[in-house]
């Protein structure tokens, strides 16, 4: 299945969640926003452990912070690889909704990065972030739709279709091909939601501060 693991810029300090920060350490919110982009640039010039520190402390004030977190303890960067402390980061976000948070939580689930590999964990946070216009998640949930995965979701030809066909729209050549291979659907795929501005999250609506990983 694709991979489109990216460390998203500034968008999401409009995500600030406040959780546990006492009025006398609150920060507003255009210091979270710098801090969070000195996170950034030390992401992109190599400097992980200073990247990781940054959004460290910026965790309970910005879900993008956290979901950023989830994917360096996942990859091992700036800090020792831990997918238990991953999966709980990650999990914090989601269910905040950030459907970024939701697709990559969702494909560690699937991979196995966690024990087996576990549909039915995954499914749900698919189908959120997908909803979301989340371009991977729709493409993995077209996948289990395209062949079916019983008794958690049936074979869905039109499903299938309508799903690679929004994430060929968001740019996804996989999705492309899949859905060349089995036909336009026969209506447009159905609307979803727009997420609220403190669910966005800039991994598709816009700039990436860091290339896709291998």
């Amino acid at each position: 299945m694709a991979r489109n693991h990216k460390i998203f810029p500034l968008f999401a300090t409009a995500l600030c969640i406040c959780l546990a920060v006492t009025p006398a350490t609150a920060r507003g919110s255009a210091e979270i926003a710098a801090a969070f982009d000195f996170g950034v640039a030390a992401y992109d010039a190599g400097d992980y452990e200073k990247a990781f520190k940054i959004w460290w402390d910026l965790r309970f004030e910005d879900l993008a912070a956290m979901r950023n977190l989830g994917l360096m303890l996942r990859k091992g960067q700036g800090t020792p690889k831990d997918p238990d402390k991953a999966e709980e980061v990650y999990l914090r976000a989601a269910e905040a909704g950030l459907h970024t948070a939701q697709a990559d939580l969702a494909d560690m689930y699937l991979k196995g990065e966690l024990g087996a590999p576990d549909l039915r964990r995954a499914l749900p946070l698919l189908e959120a972030a997908a909803a979301a216009n989340h371009p991977v998640a729709q493409f993995q949930l077209g996948q289990f739709y395209e062949t079916g995965a019983p008794p958690l979701v049936p074979q869905d030809l039109e499903t299938a279709r309508q799903l690679y066909a929004s994430a060929a729209n968001h740019g996804m050549k996989e999705a492309a091909a899949r859905s060349a291979f089995l036909g336009q659907p026969s209506a447009k795929p159905a609307a979803t939601p727009t997420p609220t501005p403190s669910a966005l999250s800039p991994a598709i609506a816009g700039p990436e501060a860091a290339p896709a990983a291998p």
